[in-house]
């Protein structure tokens, strides 16, 4: 429950009156009923979908009673655990919200356990550090990431594409995966090795789990995958026909940092881990809409990487996967 009214209160700042449509399925039930019992709590109309009740999964298509409600509703929650074949759903609800530009949680994914962790964090402390790296990337030339178990790329920027604060407070604008903590751009261009040695994105994360005793190696030239290696060779060859889905599934959609300061360690779930401090990277879709690249895909995965060092230029900002706060002109506390 402190997770659900942070995510309430503070994050989607529901009022009193306002109507939400609560979004969800069988697997990701306990969360919502948290999230259901803060919204009647704070006076809020909501109306709660289960997609169960609208057709098999996995969902070939967003039912049309959920983006009905989208179009009536004030706030929008969606709370669900992700199936093989169900981005094109997912992404046909995030068109209603981005064009209502209503308030929107994405929750793909979440746990009982992310609701205890990633949830409570203070997210007014993440969101002042997500603004300081927005200021320092919008200037930056290049961006270097490294780890002992063999990443090592640079990152070159567009200054024509825009770096998008997903904090975790929530505005019509701009809606955000919760738990948040995350600045991402689509980078121009990126050359190097990333070693997937935590969790993959989409449906991989439920499938293959922590990659970190069986990491999924990627070489990675002008903003392309050029090869993928793995001792797993299902998973090798099930990711690299993943990012040859279309013509841009194999290039580089997203580039990000990690900003929730409230996490202490990778549990193995995509949703919280990608907030963990650090950098990661995408391959697919570049979310166009919020940074303005100007081509798209019907794919999108991420992959993360453990206990990043990671370079503004030559500014050593995050080492071994902490933020050097003084080299953002933050205290350490705060």
């Amino acid at each position: 429950m402190p997770g659900a009214k942070n995510a309430v209160g503070v994050c989607l700042n529901v009022q009193a009156g306002e109507r939400v449509a609560l979004i969800a399925d069988e697997a990701s039930r306990s969360v919502a009923a948290s999230l259901e019992e803060a919204l009647n709590e704070c006076g809020a109309i909501s109306t709660g979908l289960l997609l169960e009740d609208f057709g098999p999964r996995p969902m070939k298509g967003a039912p049309e009673v959920v983006l009905e409600a989208l179009e009536t509703a004030d706030v929008g929650v969606l709370c669900m655990t992700p199936q093989p074949g169900e981005l094109g759903a997912r992404m046909s609800i995030v068109k209603v919200v981005e064009r209502r530009q209503i308030r929107y949680a994405h929750m793909v994914g979440v746990t009982p356990e992310i609701m205890q962790q990633g949830m409570r964090a203070d997210y007014r402390m993440v969101d002042r550090l997500s603004d300081r790296l927005r200021e320092r990337m919008l200037k930056a030339e290049t961006l270097t990431v490294k780890t002992e178990a063999g990443t090592s790329f640079n990152a070159h920027f567009d200054r024509g594409l825009d770096w998008v604060k997903t904090s975790g407070l929530i505005s019509p604008r701009y809606w955000s995966n919760l738990p948040a903590g995350e600045v991402f751009t689509t980078p121009g261009t990126v050359d190097g090795r990333f070693v997937c040695d935590a969790t993959a994105g989409d449906y991989f994360n439920g499938k293959y789990g922590d990659l970190q005793s069986t990491p999924l190696v990627l070489e990675i030239a002008s903003g392309r995958l050029v090869r993928a290696e793995c001792k797993r060779k299902d998973l090798e060859e099930e990711f690299w026909k993943y990012c040859h889905t279309d013509e841009n599934s194999d290039r580089v959609g997203e580039l990000a940092f990690g900003t929730n300061l409230g996490l202490t360690g990778m549990i193995g779930n995509l949703l919280q881990d990608e907030k963990f401090p650090g950098v990661h990277i995408a391959f697919g879709d570049p979310y166009g809409s919020q940074t303005h690249a100007d081509w798209k895909s019907r794919t999108h995965v991420d992959v993360l990487t453990r206990e990043c060092d990671v370079w503004i230029d030559e500014d050593q900002v995050i080492e071994k996967g902490r933020y050097q706060m003084e080299h953002l002109g933050l205290a350490p506390s705060t």
